[in-house]
């Protein structure tokens, strides 16, 4: 039921996005809203958000409005997430104008990974203005998280992989020796007599005193 209804409340919150507000039309079809138009698509968007993120969305000013949400990636195969709260402010002239948005805290995101997802949030923005937009561009961060959940489980992965392969090799180092070379024989064998030569030279040195 909890899942019905949250996607009911997406799906109007996308029509919403493609419903045209009132507005005055200008020449070629533009249209032209006024502050109040604005304001009217920025407080419905801002109600609808709050009911599809309940417990992660949060309203830190109305003048103007900026709000929070946090959004966490789906969980891997070792329980591993990662976390991105991310602060969006509107403009005067928002949906027509991109949001400003930044991330504000992470987990288990390295610096380059939230460079991505800023990069994936300014292309989204660019092929949705016009429309409110905010929903979509959590749902893209949300997916970014996820590939950043996966990237996490590969590195494991072929980390685990390197170190069974390593341990493996010691022990067969450890369980044949050092493997015998001609090379390493002739040396032995040179290094073997000059000892052994050595030792009979010192000793006729021995008895001739």
């Amino acid at each position: 039921l909890f899942r019905s209804c949250r996607l009911g409340l997406r799906s109007s919150l996308v029509r919403a996005a493609r419903r045209p507000s009132c507005y005055l039309r200008a020449p070629h079809g533009h249209r032209v809203l006024t502050m109040t138009d604005y304001r009217e698509e920025q407080r419905n968007e801002l109600e609808a958000l709050e009911s599809i993120y309940p417990d992660s969305f949060t309203v830190l000013s109305d003048a103007p409005i900026s709000f929070t949400i946090t959004v966490t990636s789906d969980a891997g195969e070792n329980d591993d997430s990662v976390e991105a709260t991310v602060k969006f402010t509107y403009v005067k002239k928002y949906p027509d104008e991109a949001p400003l948005y930044e991330i504000v805290s992470q987990e288990n995101i390295e610096d380059e990974d939230a460079t991505e997802i800023i990069t994936c949030l300014d292309q989204q923005v660019e092929e949705n203005l016009g429309m409110v937009m905010i929903f979509t561009l959590v749902s893209a961060i949300q997916e970014k998280l996820n590939e950043i959940v996966d990237r996490i489980n590969t590195r494991r992965e072929e980390e685990k992989v390197k170190k069974e392969k390593e341990a493996e090799e010691a022990e067969k180092v450890v369980f044949h020796g050092t493997p015998v070379t001609i090379e390493a024989f002739l040396s032995w064998k040179a290094k073997f007599e000059a000892e052994l030569n050595e030792l009979k030279r010192k000793k006729q040195i021995g008895r001739a005193h």
